[in-house]
Protein backbone atom coordinates (compact mmCIF):
# COMPACT_ATOMS: atom_id res chain seq x y z
CA UNK A 1 0.00 0.00 0.00
CA UNK A 2 1.01 3.64 -0.87
CA UNK A 3 0.60 6.72 0.83
CA UNK A 4 -0.13 9.56 -1.14
CA UNK A 5 2.85 12.02 -0.24
CA UNK A 6 2.62 15.85 0.63
CA UNK A 7 5.23 17.93 -1.16
CA UNK A 8 6.81 19.63 1.93
CA UNK A 9 8.74 22.65 2.30
CA UNK A 10 11.83 21.85 5.03
CA UNK A 11 13.61 24.57 6.75
CA UNK A 12 16.42 24.05 8.69
CA UNK A 13 17.48 26.97 10.96
CA UNK A 14 21.14 26.81 12.46
CA UNK A 15 23.24 29.32 13.55
CA UNK A 16 25.48 29.72 10.25
CA UNK A 17 22.80 28.70 7.99
CA UNK A 18 19.53 28.07 7.39
CA UNK A 19 18.84 24.94 4.79
CA UNK A 20 15.83 25.02 2.65
CA UNK A 21 14.94 21.90 0.35
CA UNK A 22 11.76 19.97 -0.46
CA UNK A 23 10.73 16.98 -1.57
CA UNK A 24 11.46 17.72 -5.65
CA UNK A 25 14.21 20.07 -4.55
CA UNK A 26 16.88 17.96 -2.12
CA UNK A 27 19.68 19.66 -2.91
CA UNK A 28 19.63 22.45 -0.34
CA UNK A 29 19.08 26.49 -0.63
CA UNK A 30 21.90 28.11 2.02
CA UNK A 31 20.91 31.40 3.35
CA UNK A 32 23.85 32.83 5.43
CA UNK A 33 22.06 33.48 9.11
CA UNK A 34 24.30 34.31 12.46
CA UNK A 35 23.53 36.95 14.90
CA UNK A 36 21.85 39.48 13.08
CA UNK A 37 19.07 36.98 11.57
CA UNK A 38 15.83 37.52 12.55
CA UNK A 39 12.52 35.56 12.05
CA UNK A 40 11.30 38.28 9.85
CA UNK A 41 14.42 38.20 7.91
CA UNK A 42 14.48 34.14 7.86
CA UNK A 43 11.16 34.19 6.31
CA UNK A 44 11.62 37.17 3.69
CA UNK A 45 14.29 35.37 2.17
CA UNK A 46 12.91 32.36 2.09
CA UNK A 47 10.05 33.32 0.27
CA UNK A 48 12.58 35.08 -1.60
CA UNK A 49 14.93 32.06 -2.37
CA UNK A 50 11.59 29.71 -2.79
CA UNK A 51 10.34 31.98 -5.43
CA UNK A 52 8.53 29.16 -8.34
CA UNK A 53 8.75 26.51 -6.11
CA UNK A 54 5.63 24.53 -5.51
CA UNK A 55 4.72 23.21 -1.99
CA UNK A 56 1.46 22.32 0.18
CA UNK A 57 2.93 22.74 3.47
CA UNK A 58 6.27 23.41 5.95
CA UNK A 59 8.41 21.94 8.46
CA UNK A 60 10.33 24.65 10.14
CA UNK A 61 13.64 22.69 12.14
CA UNK A 62 14.25 25.16 15.34
CA UNK A 63 17.47 25.32 17.39
CA UNK A 64 15.83 25.38 20.79
CA UNK A 65 12.20 23.71 22.47
CA UNK A 66 9.48 23.94 20.49
CA UNK A 67 5.82 23.09 21.91
CA UNK A 68 2.46 23.47 19.83
CA UNK A 69 4.07 24.36 16.63
CA UNK A 70 5.74 27.39 18.22
CA UNK A 71 9.64 28.46 19.06
CA UNK A 72 9.44 28.03 23.40
CA UNK A 73 12.85 30.12 23.90
CA UNK A 74 14.93 32.87 21.74
CA UNK A 75 17.85 31.12 19.65
CA UNK A 76 21.62 30.93 21.50
CA UNK A 77 22.97 31.87 18.18
CA UNK A 78 20.58 33.85 16.40
CA UNK A 79 19.16 37.81 17.06
CA UNK A 80 15.98 37.43 19.04
CA UNK A 81 12.02 38.13 17.95
CA UNK A 82 11.21 33.93 17.16
CA UNK A 83 8.86 33.66 19.74
CA UNK A 84 6.00 36.05 18.54
CA UNK A 85 7.02 35.81 15.28
CA UNK A 86 3.40 35.45 13.08
CA UNK A 87 4.90 32.46 11.01
CA UNK A 88 1.67 31.45 9.13
CA UNK A 89 0.92 34.67 8.24
CA UNK A 90 4.59 34.94 6.64
CA UNK A 91 4.59 31.90 5.08
CA UNK A 92 0.69 31.29 3.87
CA UNK A 93 0.84 27.83 4.39
CA UNK A 94 0.09 25.20 6.61
CA UNK A 95 3.16 25.16 9.15
CA UNK A 96 4.69 22.60 11.75
CA UNK A 97 7.54 23.47 13.94
CA UNK A 98 10.27 20.82 15.40
CA UNK A 99 13.24 20.86 17.37
CA UNK A 100 16.14 20.73 14.67
CA UNK A 101 17.61 17.54 16.52
CA UNK A 102 14.48 15.74 16.47
CA UNK A 103 13.87 16.25 13.06
CA UNK A 104 17.37 14.95 12.11
CA UNK A 105 16.41 11.93 14.42
CA UNK A 106 13.10 11.29 11.99
CA UNK A 107 15.31 11.65 9.08
CA UNK A 108 17.58 8.83 10.02
CA UNK A 109 15.08 6.93 11.83
CA UNK A 110 15.44 2.99 10.80
CA UNK A 111 12.46 1.37 13.03
CA UNK A 112 11.87 0.04 16.37
CA UNK A 113 13.55 2.00 19.04
CA UNK A 114 16.50 4.82 18.48
CA UNK A 115 18.52 7.12 20.28
CA UNK A 116 19.30 10.35 18.36
CA UNK A 117 22.61 12.21 19.67
CA UNK A 118 23.91 15.39 17.95
CA UNK A 119 27.44 16.15 18.62
CA UNK A 120 27.78 19.56 17.13
CA UNK A 121 28.46 22.75 18.75
CA UNK A 122 26.59 21.40 22.26
CA UNK A 123 24.47 18.01 22.48
CA UNK A 124 20.61 17.41 20.64
CA UNK A 125 19.25 14.58 21.49
CA UNK A 126 15.56 13.23 20.74
CA UNK A 127 14.47 9.40 21.19
CA UNK A 128 12.12 7.96 18.09
CA UNK A 129 9.68 4.72 19.17
CA UNK A 130 7.89 3.08 16.66
CA UNK A 131 7.71 6.01 13.95
CA UNK A 132 7.07 8.80 17.01
CA UNK A 133 9.59 11.42 17.83
CA UNK A 134 10.10 12.28 21.10
CA UNK A 135 12.12 15.42 21.48
CA UNK A 136 14.69 15.25 24.71
CA UNK A 137 16.63 17.78 26.67
CA UNK A 138 19.81 15.47 27.97
CA UNK A 139 22.94 18.05 27.52
CA UNK A 140 22.67 19.55 30.76
CA UNK A 141 22.54 16.67 32.84
CA UNK A 142 25.15 15.98 35.49
CA UNK A 143 27.98 13.58 34.13
CA UNK A 144 31.33 13.88 35.53
CA UNK A 145 33.47 16.22 37.88
CA UNK A 146 30.74 18.55 38.40
CA UNK A 147 29.80 19.33 34.79
CA UNK A 148 27.68 18.30 32.59
CA UNK A 149 27.39 15.28 29.19
CA UNK A 150 27.60 18.88 26.71
CA UNK A 151 30.77 19.62 28.60
CA UNK A 152 32.37 16.40 27.36
CA UNK A 153 31.13 15.85 24.07
CA UNK A 154 30.04 19.30 22.69
CA UNK A 155 32.53 21.27 21.01
CA UNK A 156 34.45 22.73 24.17
CA UNK A 157 35.07 18.86 25.28
CA UNK A 158 36.80 18.37 22.02
CA UNK A 159 38.42 21.80 21.92
CA UNK A 160 39.85 20.84 25.55
CA UNK A 161 40.43 17.57 25.23
CA UNK A 162 41.60 16.69 22.19
CA UNK A 163 40.09 14.35 19.86
CA UNK A 164 41.31 11.02 21.39
CA UNK A 165 39.49 11.72 24.86
CA UNK A 166 36.66 13.32 23.27
CA UNK A 167 35.79 10.11 21.21
CA UNK A 168 35.78 8.06 24.48
CA UNK A 169 33.78 10.05 26.18
CA UNK A 170 31.60 10.18 22.96
CA UNK A 171 30.95 6.36 23.75
CA UNK A 172 30.68 6.20 27.25
CA UNK A 173 28.10 8.89 26.82
CA UNK A 174 26.31 7.00 23.92
CA UNK A 175 26.50 3.29 25.67
CA UNK A 176 25.22 4.70 29.18
CA UNK A 177 22.20 7.01 27.35
CA UNK A 178 21.63 4.01 25.11
CA UNK A 179 21.32 2.26 28.28
CA UNK A 180 19.28 4.71 30.05
CA UNK A 181 16.44 4.98 27.26
CA UNK A 182 16.39 1.00 26.68
CA UNK A 183 17.01 1.49 22.98
CA UNK A 184 18.38 -1.11 20.42
CA UNK A 185 20.32 1.59 18.56
CA UNK A 186 22.06 5.11 18.56
CA UNK A 187 22.51 7.68 15.69
CA UNK A 188 25.11 10.03 16.06
CA UNK A 189 24.48 13.00 13.86
CA UNK A 190 25.54 16.72 13.88
CA UNK A 191 29.19 18.72 12.90
CA UNK A 192 31.29 16.38 15.17
CA UNK A 193 29.68 13.07 13.88
CA UNK A 194 31.70 12.80 11.05
CA UNK A 195 35.27 12.91 13.62
CA UNK A 196 34.23 9.19 15.31
CA UNK A 197 36.19 6.53 14.55
CA UNK A 198 35.08 2.53 14.92
CA UNK A 199 32.33 2.52 16.29
CA UNK A 200 30.39 -0.63 17.47
CA UNK A 201 28.02 -1.85 15.30
CA UNK A 202 24.67 -0.43 17.43
CA UNK A 203 26.23 3.07 16.81
CA UNK A 204 25.73 4.51 13.35
CA UNK A 205 26.85 7.92 11.82
CA UNK A 206 23.79 9.94 10.12
CA UNK A 207 23.97 11.52 6.53
CA UNK A 208 23.55 14.94 6.13
CA UNK A 209 20.06 14.98 4.61
CA UNK A 210 18.78 13.25 7.33
CA UNK A 211 17.17 16.89 8.26
CA UNK A 212 15.05 17.67 4.97
CA UNK A 213 14.18 13.65 4.67
CA UNK A 214 12.96 14.58 8.63
CA UNK A 215 11.32 17.53 7.61
CA UNK A 216 9.62 15.56 5.07
CA UNK A 217 8.25 12.72 7.17
CA UNK A 218 6.97 15.46 9.84
CA UNK A 219 3.74 15.67 7.79
CA UNK A 220 3.35 11.67 7.74
CA UNK A 221 1.73 9.43 10.62
CA UNK A 222 3.83 6.72 12.53
CA UNK A 223 2.11 3.76 10.56
CA UNK A 224 3.51 6.07 7.70
CA UNK A 225 6.84 5.86 8.83
CA UNK A 226 6.93 2.27 9.94
CA UNK A 227 5.69 1.53 6.34
CA UNK A 228 8.97 3.85 4.87
CA UNK A 229 11.24 2.16 7.39
CA UNK A 230 10.52 -1.43 5.95
CA UNK A 231 11.35 -0.20 2.46
CA UNK A 232 14.09 1.25 3.30
CA UNK A 233 15.30 -0.05 6.36
CA UNK A 234 18.19 -2.58 4.92
CA UNK A 235 19.92 -0.39 1.96
CA UNK A 236 19.75 2.88 4.22
CA UNK A 237 21.97 1.36 7.25
CA UNK A 238 25.52 2.19 6.97
CA UNK A 239 27.55 1.38 9.86
CA UNK A 240 30.81 2.18 10.83
CA UNK A 241 33.08 -1.00 11.23
CA UNK A 242 33.53 -2.42 14.83
CA UNK A 243 36.82 -1.78 16.58
CA UNK A 244 39.35 -4.36 16.29
CA UNK A 245 41.00 -5.63 13.46
CA UNK A 246 39.19 -7.47 10.29
CA UNK A 247 38.93 -11.09 10.46
CA UNK A 248 41.76 -13.36 8.47
CA UNK A 249 39.63 -15.51 6.07
CA UNK A 250 40.71 -19.15 6.38
CA UNK A 251 42.65 -20.17 3.49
Amino acid sequence: MLFPMKNVLVIDIGGTHVKVASNTQRVPLKIPSGPTMTAEKMAEQVVLGTHGWNYDCISIGYPGPVSNDRPLAEPHNLASGWIDFPYRKAFKKPLRFINDAAMQALGGYRGGRMLFLGIGTGLGSALVFEGVVVPLELAHLPYRKGQTYEDYVGLNGLELRGKKRWRKSVLDVTERLMAAMVCEYVLLGGGNAKLMKSLPPHVIVGANSNAIVGGIRLWQSANERKFIRAVEKEPALKRVAPRGKPAVPKK
